[in-house]
């Protein structure tokens, strides 16, 4: 097997981290974050260059065929302790930070996992849920997800172990051997469980993308991070920050949907940017 080659990124200039603190400097600022705000905690990015392709399962597989969900739900919990056991990296507290001086008015993230929350950001909008809740998809009880997969594990304690497996960014592994495995079901109305996240082919519950407008619409400034915009939420927040004409700020390795429309464009990793750009705002 070949190895993928991965690009090492020059870390920001001097002269972009002032351009993008001059553009941010005494407005309030709306920050939407990506998969690449996540990578310095252990977490894979879906787009980033060097990463594996992927095939995600869409809703609609998981929904129809319960091979596809014996499938997934093996993978999920493969991953799920590593997944759950990342921690909060310098980005995600800086972002903390800056929210709490009253400079960042909240957090709209595309990601899952829960740390921009463990960071300590107060106003965080989950556009695509979060791995850490199950839910039924037929009465509609939620669960923790702590407790979902202890009943996979009394379920299928032949499983391997999870070190053995490559980590994706939605905290799964691939996984084939599923003939024996036994999928959890609700435990109030034996309907089918999945984790409160949108799977591809899903769409974002309306109230949650009309709070990440909120954030948007009452904010001096965007900053993107970590995310490369392929998503149609995220450009739909760009477009309405780019309709106010609001500087927009973008912090990601490559190339992204927006950069036409970045006041400042910034080609670097995510953690030591913003925490450098947070220098220079409380300088």
């Amino acid at each position: 097997m070949t190895n993928a080659v991965v690009r090492e990124w020059p870390s920001a200039t001097a002269t972009e981290l002032d351009a993008a603190a001059e553009v941010l400097h005494g407005k309030t600022i709306a920050v939407l974050t990506g998969a690449g705000v996540s990578t310095d905690s252990g977490i894979p990015d879906y787009r980033g260059e060097g990463a594996p392709a992927r095939n995600p399962m869409t809703f609609q597989q998981f929904l129809k065929d319960r091979e596809y969900r014996k499938r997934y739900w093996a993978g999920s919990h493969l991953g799920w302790r590593r997944f759950d056991g990342a921690t909060p990296n310098e980005g995600h507290q800086t972002i903390a930070e800056l929210e709490s001086a009253g400079t960042v008015n909240g957090v709209i993230t595309q990601n899952v996992d829960g740390l921009h929350l463990r960071a300590g950001s107060q106003r965080v909008v989950d556009l695509h849920g979060t791995m850490d809740r199950v839910r039924c998809l037929t009465c509609g009880q939620t669960f923790a997800r702590s407790d979902v997969s202890e009943r996979i594990s009394r379920a299928n304690p032949w499983l391997d172990e999870p070190d053995s497996y490559e980590l994706g960014p939605d905290g799964d592994v691939e996984f084939t051997q599923i003939e024996d495995f036994i999928t959890p079901d609700c435990t109030v109305c034996g309907g089918i469980l999945k984790p409160d996240i949108v799977f591809f082919g899903e769409f974002i519950p309306t109230e949650k993308f009309a709070e990440a407008s909120a954030l948007v619409q009452s904010a001096g400034a965007l900053l993107i991070a970590g995310s490369s915009l392929v998503v149609n939420s995220g450009i739909r927040l760009l477009d309405q920050a780019s309709k106010r004409r609001l500087p927009i700020v973008i912090i990601n390795r490559g190339a992204t949907k927006g950069d036409p429309r970045a006041t400042v464009k910034i080609d670097a990793g995510t953690s030591e940017t913003i925490g450098a750009i947070a220098s220079r705002l409380a300088g």
